[in-house]
């Protein structure tokens, strides 16, 4: 069916309409013509933009989905209508599954059973079998096989040697490895943030130092071997600052920061919700505060769901045993939105800069162009429920609210999704 969308305003910062108002028409899967008015044609549905952004389809370059294994928690059908329901046109999911995403075939399971889909799934490789950080995994075969990066997930690689093999081994066929960082000697089996709450909580911290010392290894590995290094879901004000300096001195260094960690402090703990339990824990005030500045000049390249659904059985529970995560696919806009980020910050840190630091093409909103977008009210308001929810799982602090930032409409491989 082809699509006529009016008096949208376009945020691309790729496009010669990026800022203007426009009516856009597609047809068969491009956008076929961008002009101030456009007349409908017979048979054509038109989309009333008015207010609304039109931004290239958002990316998350870390979304955990529990196919294979865990699909109790999210499968792939269900995770790619909660993705396009958030606004997004590409999620590349992470390999902390059961088997885990250590070999080809585990690739091609993923990318088989996402096939003909709106969104398109990337699968991430492990870094290591079975993620325990002794023996590399078959990197080469699994990008041969599609895999778009690689990625031990939630796990942090501890061994500086065996990071450091991963990293030559890799040089010689350009893969990107993506890493999460924390230094389990330090964060030991401590849940929050460590700080004057951690302690009037009753609960051991996480120091940001845990955090810190295990970029500034990455850091040391990356100029080392000349190899660019993704860190995942950055949390605190010393990371930052690490990075920061890194990228002057010429270091091949991205990063991103989970949108949640934009929004929420360590405050929300004080009545021990486990949906606020999340890794990297939730920091303070002032980490918040340069995780936007970073964001702003450019030191955080991108903004990430960090989507990890967990059955309710792991999380309505004490906060000491839940377990870490926090839905993040339908709630991504309007958390970036309540951060304050315009249509311009969000077009670059959620729809370009995945896709370019993961080496994808990335949409444009010209004419000519294949479709692969997002139209959204940054004004509108919904209700995130059990209705709304597209989820599996629900562990979410943000259940039952009513959210701003709504997505109107979903369009990539020549098909669409309205939302009401």
């Amino acid at each position: 069916m082809n699509l006529l969308l009016t008096s949208v305003t376009i945020a691309d910062p790729n496009s010669t309409y990026n800022q203007k108002i426009c009516d856009v028409r597609v047809s068969n899967g491009q956008i076929v013509a961008i002009e101030e008015q456009l007349t409908p044609e017979k048979g054509e549905q038109v989309i009333d933009g008015e207010g609304a952004i039109l931004s290239p389809g958002f990316f998350d370059l870390n979304c955990a989905v529990g196919d294979p294994g865990f699909e109790t928690r999210e499968d792939l059908q269900t995770a790619t209508k909660t993705a396009g329901a958030g606004g997004f046109t590409g999620i590349a999911v992470l390999p902390h599954t059961q088997p885990v995403l250590h070999s080809k075939a585990e690739i091609e399971y993923v990318l088989n059973r996402s096939r003909n889909n709106m969104v398109n799934v990337y699968p991430i490789g492990a870094i290591s079998r079975n993620l325990e950080g002794k023996e590399l995994a078959e990197l080469y075969d699994m990008q041969q096989a599609g895999a778009i990066a690689f990625s031990d997930g939630n796990r942090p690689i501890t061994d500086d040697g065996f990071m450091s093999r991963a990293l030559q081994y890799a040089k010689g066929f350009d893969a990107l490895l993506m890493v999460y960082p924390e230094n389990k000697s330090i964060a030991g089996k401590s849940m929050v943030n460590e700080s004057k709450t951690s302690v009037l909580l009753g609960m051991k911290g996480i120091p940001t130092l845990a955090e810190e010392m295990h970029i500034s290894r990455d850091i040391f590995l990356a100029t080392y071997h000349d190899m660019e290094v993704h860190i995942n879901t950055i949390s605190t004000a010393g990371s930052v600052a690490l990075i920061k300096k890194a990228k002057k001195d010429g270091v091949r260094i991205t990063c991103d920061v989970a949108a949640h960690q934009l929004v929420f402090t360590e405050d929300a703990l004080n009545d021990f919700d486990s949906n606020y339990k999340v890794k990297p824990p939730l920091r303070g005030k002032s980490d918040v505060k340069a995780l936007l500045a970073g964001l702003k000049d450019g030191t955080i390249d991108a903004v990430s769901a960090q989507h990890r659904p967990q059955e309710i059985e792991h999380k309505d529970v004490e906060f000491e045993i839940a377990a870490f995560g926090i839905l993040g696919l339908q709630t991504a806009l309007p958390l970036l939105i309540k951060a304050g980020l315009d249509a311009q910050q969000i077009a670059e840190k959620l729809a370009i800069a995945p896709r370019r630091i993961l080496k994808l093409e990335i949409p444009t909103i010209e004419a000519g162009q294949p479709a692969n977008f997002t139209l959204y009210q940054p004004k509108g308001t919904w209700e995130y429920n059990d209705k709304t929810n597209l989820s599996k799982s629900r562990n979410s602090p943000l259940m039952n609210q009513t959210l701003t930032g709504k997505v109107v409409l979903v369009y990539n491989n020549n098909q669409f999704q309205v939302y009401g």
